[in-house]
């Protein structure tokens, strides 16, 4: 991802204001989070049920063929740490260089972050994995939020935002249709491998967005702030 000049505006602009719009989106993806982590945590029969019905349904099986295991590991790479460190990290280089610490702060803060987040929330809520033995049996790790889900929700979140100020109208449309996809196909493939329910995917989603855009918030990387990039 190559980026344009940081000069001086980084200090000299003034706070932009935050769109209502994002300002609900953020609200809107942390009550997710905490009313599903609550129906996980209090046994909510109605969610409960339809986590197990749609693992069912989505579930690849025990006993896959090898070739579709390697696929569905691919297709979900995505939203590992490691993918988010190696796309990211050229990125921040580039703007400690220039420095742009604001920028930095938040890109650290929205794609370094959401893992150890996530890890916490798992720990609070306390879900076990699917029982499939070829799925989520094979760890020992907890399941909601999916840290899969919320790593690509970061990702794209970030990638998007950073780069707005030099898309048009209509690659603004592109690129988000294409983060959208991306974002569903991985958390689908949570799904397909058997590691995670329904309920893990949509919370994961709903905390990798909301956390990226209330980090945006705080330091001000929406587009026309302190910490966004300029316009080309």
């Amino acid at each position: 991802m190559s980026v344009p000049p940081v000069g001086t505006a980084d200090v000299t602009r003034a706070r932009a204001a935050v769109p209502v719009s994002l300002v609900a989106a953020t609200v809107a993806g942390v009550a997710v989070v905490a009313l599903l982590g609550a129906g996980v945590r209090s046994g909510f029969g109605p969610q409960l049920r339809l986590d197990a019905a749609v693992s069912e349904a989505l579930y690849a099986g025990d006993g896959r063929a090898r070739a579709l295991d390697w696929l569905l590991e691919a297709l979900t790479a995505p939203g590992l740490s490691v993918v988010r460190l190696v796309l990211f990290l050229p990125v921040v280089v580039w703007l400690v260089r220039r420095h742009a610490w604001r920028t930095v702060a938040w890109v650290v803060l929205s794609a370094g972050l959401v893992s150890p987040v996530t890890a916490v929330l798992k720990d609070l809520f306390g879900r076990v994995r699917p029982p499939f033995e070829d799925g989520g049996a094979r760890y020992e790790s907890l399941s909601y939020p999916s840290g899969h889900s919320s790593g690509i929700a970061a990702l794209v979140t970030v990638a998007l935002v950073l780069a707005w100020p030099w898309l048009s109208t209509g690659a603004r449309r592109s690129w988000v249709t294409i983060g959208v996809l991306l974002v569903v196909l991985v958390g689908l493939t949570r799904m397909w491998l058997g590691v995670h329910y329904l309920s893990d995917v949509l919370g994961g989603w709903a905390l990798g967005l909301s956390w990226c855009l209330l980090a945006a918030v705080v330091v001000d990387a929406l587009p026309g702030g302190r910490a966004a990039l300029p316009p080309r």
